[in-house]
């Protein structure tokens, strides 16, 4: 099972996508590693960027994907632009979207100690820890 790890930030989707091979967890390297919604008050561009998740998700074979919730308010609070960036991933079809607190990441890592791997570059660390969290939860 491949699962899409998925970090938002200011306006991109940071990806990093992991697979599951009996209790060894591994890196899947994917040539797309951000998509970027540019202008999100142009509607046009909203759709262009939801085009090009679908077809991410389809073209990868990706059967489920993690998202690392952002605060809703208070000093780390996501910005409008994640949330709508968010609402694009939550209504793929034939792909199941989990929302994964912070702290339940952090708690999945600690646990089984997850490896970050040296093919991963640094900004999608926190999107692979996404995904090896959901494919330990289920």
């Amino acid at each position: 099972m491949k699962v899409c790890g998925i970090e938002i930030k200011g306006s991109e989707a940071i990806i990093a996508v992991a697979t599951l091979d009996g209790q060894a967890l591994s890196h899947f390297t994917l040539a797309t590693k951000k998509i970027a919604l540019d202008d999100d008050d142009e509607a046009a561009n909203v759709k262009v960027f939801a085009a090009q998740v679908a077809s991410f998700v389809r073209e990868n074979s990706i059967d489920r994907i993690a998202i690392k919730k952002r605060s809703k308010k208070g000093e780390f609070a996501g910005g409008p632009t994640t949330f709508k960036i968010e609402g694009v991933f939550q209504l793929l079809e034939n792909c199941e979207v989990t929302l994964l607190s912070p702290q339940t990441i952090n708690a999945q890592a600690k646990k089984h100690n997850f490896e970050l791997p040296g093919t991963l570059n640094k900004y999608q660390h926190e999107a692979f820890k996404a995904a090896c969290s959901a494919l330990m939860k289920k």
